[in-house]
C-alpha cells in the first residue's frame, strides 16, 4: 500500500521577485496573486496531499489565526483547491484534508468548536477528506489503564470520552447533511490498550478511515506498540491517519499495521528550526546551512547592537564580507578555507558563544549539493540556498526538503516493495 504524505498548510509562500543581491522585493508584487506555494515551486510533487487546519484559517475565539481577513474570505469565496490552485500543475492530484488544530486549543477544558462548525468549514471550502473534532491527550503512561489514582487519569479518560462523543455526533452529522468530504474519527490516547479501544469504537460507528492523534511526542517504539495493538481489532478495510508523526525510517512497517496516510512539518522545519540538520540530501545525514543573519533582519541581533553590546558598523561590515566572499566561492574565486573563515568571523563576532562549526561549513561548501539537486530551487538560486538567513532562502531551503523527503519515503517504498 502506498502510504501518502500531506503537507498542513500554514501560509508558507516565497516571493519569485526577491532578488538575492539586494534582498528586495517588486514593488508590484502582490502575496496571494504572485507568491508561490512549493507544489508550485517545486519541479516535481513533494507530497500527496494539503491538509490545513481550521484554526490557522479562523484562529480561537478572541485570537486571530494566520490568514488574514481577506484571504479567509477568499479561500470561503473560491473553495480550498482554486485557493491553493491546485489543479494548475502536472503531475497527480493533489488531495485536500481538513482538522479543527486540536493543539492550538490543547491547554482548554473544551475544544472552541462544535461537529456543525467544523463541518460548514470542510463543505463550504470542499475539502476530500475532514477530520472530526477532537481534544489532545497530553501524556503517555500505560499504567493509568488499570490505576484509578494515577493524577492524569481522569483527565485523559474524560478527554477520550469526549472525542468519541464528538466523533459519533460529526458521523450522524455528516450523513444527515449529505456532505461531499469523507469523514475521519480521531483515536485519542495514553497507551496501546486506550488508542485500541478508542479505534474499536470509532469502527463501530461507522468510520473506515481513523486518525491517531497525540503521538507526536512519542518515541517510535511506543508508536509501534500501539499500532500493534491496534491492528488486533482494526479492521481489514479500515485506514489509519498519523497525525503530526514523521519517521521515514519505519513508515513501512506502519503501513504493513494500517497506516495510509501521516503528516507533518518536519522536513519543512528543519530547515530554519533545527540547529544542525537544514538542508536534505538523498542517500546522507542532511547538511548543516551557513549562518549568515541579516543585520537589519534579524531581531537577536538588532537586540543586541540596540543594547549596545556590539556595534552596527562592524556588524554591516562583516555581514557583508562573509557574503562576497560566499559569492566569490561559488564563482571560482576563492577557496573554501576563505569562505569558511569568513563566514565564521562573521558569526562569531555576532554571538561568540555559538559552537563551532567550521567542519560542517566546510562540508556543505566542498560537496556544492545544491549544483546536483533536481528540485527546481536549488539551480536557479545556487549557494543562497545553503544559507540560513531570512524567509526567503530559509522557506526555499524548506520547500527543497519537501522534495528530497519525497523521495526518500518513495525510494524506502519501493525498496521493501
Amino acid at each position: 500500500m502506498r502510504l501518502q504524505f500531506f503537507f498542513p498548510d500554514s501560509q508558507d509562500q516565497i516571493d519569485p521577485s526577491f532578488d538575492f543581491n539586494t534582498e528586495e522585493r517588486s514593488i508590484y508584487r502582490i502575496r496571494q496573486r504572485d507568491d508561490r506555494y512549493a507544489h508550485e515551486a517545486l519541479a516535481a510533487p513533494a507530497f500527496d496531499g494539503f491538509l490545513v487546519s481550521k484554526t490557522i484559517v479562523d484562529g480561537l475565539p478572541n485570537s486571530a489565526g494566520k490568514y488574514t481577513i481577506a484571504q479567509r474570505h477568499r479561500l470561503y469565496r473560491v473553495g480550498i483547491r482554486d485557493f491553493f490552485r491546485l489543479d494548475r500543475r502536472d503531475g497527480p492530484r493533489l488531495a485536500t484534508m481538513g482538522d479543527c488544530g486540536a493543539f492550538s486549543y490543547v491547554r482548554d477544558e473544551y475544544p472552541p468548536y462544535g461537529p456543525d462548525e467544523v463541518i460548514d468549514f470542510y463543505d463550504e471550502c470542499g475539502f476530500d477528506f475532514g477530520i472530526s473534532v477532537d481534544h489532545v491527550i497530553l501524556g503517555y503512561d500505560p499504567t493509568a489503564d488499570d490505576d484509578r489514582d494515577h493524577p492524569q487519569g481522569a483527565e485523559w479518560r474524560s478527554r477520550q470520552a469526549l472525542t468519541l462523543q464528538l466523533a459519533a455526533e460529526f458521523r450522524a452529522r455528516c450523513k444527515a447533511r449529505k456532505v461531499s468530504f469523507r469523514p475521519l474519527g480521531v483515536a485519542q490516547g495514553w497507551s496501546p490498550r486506550s488508542y485500541t479501544s478508542a479505534v474499536k469504537a470509532l469502527q463501530a460507528i461507522g468510520y473506515r478511515r481513523i486518525a491517531l492523534g497525540g503521538m507526536v511526542p512519542l518515541k517510535t517504539g511506543e508508536i509501534k506498540t500501539c499500532l500493534s495493538a491496534v491492528d488486533q481489532v482494526r479492521r481489514a478495510d479500515t485506514r489509519l491517519h498519523l497525525l503530526g508523526v514523521t519517521r521515514c525510517d519505519h513508515l513501512e512497517q506502519f503501513a504493513s499495521l494500517g497506516v495510509a496516510s501521516f503528516d507533518s512539518t518536519s522536513p519543512f522545519r528543519q530547515s530554519f528550526k533545527d540547529d544542525t540538520d537544514n538542508y536534505y540530501a538523498l542517500n546522507r545525514d542532511p547538511y548543516t546551512a551557513l549562518r549568515v543573519p541579516q543585520v537589519d533582519g534579524n531581531p537577536k541581533l538588532r537586540a543586541r547592537i540596540k543594547a549596545g553590546h556590539i556595534s552596527q558598523d562592524k556588524a554591516l561590515r562583516l555581514e557583508r564580507d562573509a557574503m562576497n566572499m560566499l559569492r566569490r566561492y561559488e564563482n571560482g574565486r576563492a577557496s573554501v578555507d576563505e569562505a569558511v573563515d569568513s563566514v565564521l568571523t562573521y558569526e562569531r563576532f555576532c554571538d561568540e558563544t555559538r559552537k563551532d562549526r567550521s567542519e560542517a561549513y566546510r562540508e556543505i561548501l566542498t560537496d556544492r549539493p545544491w549544483r546536483s539537486c533536481q528540485c527546481g530551487i536549488c539551480g536557479p538560486i545556487g549557494i543562497d540556498i545553503a544559507m540560513f538567513r531570512g524567509s526567503e532562502r530559509n522557506k526555499r531551503r524548506g520547500f527543497h526538503n519537501l522534495y528530497v523527503f519525497h523521495q526518500q519515503l518513495r525510494q524506502a517504498q519501493e525498496s521493501a516493495a
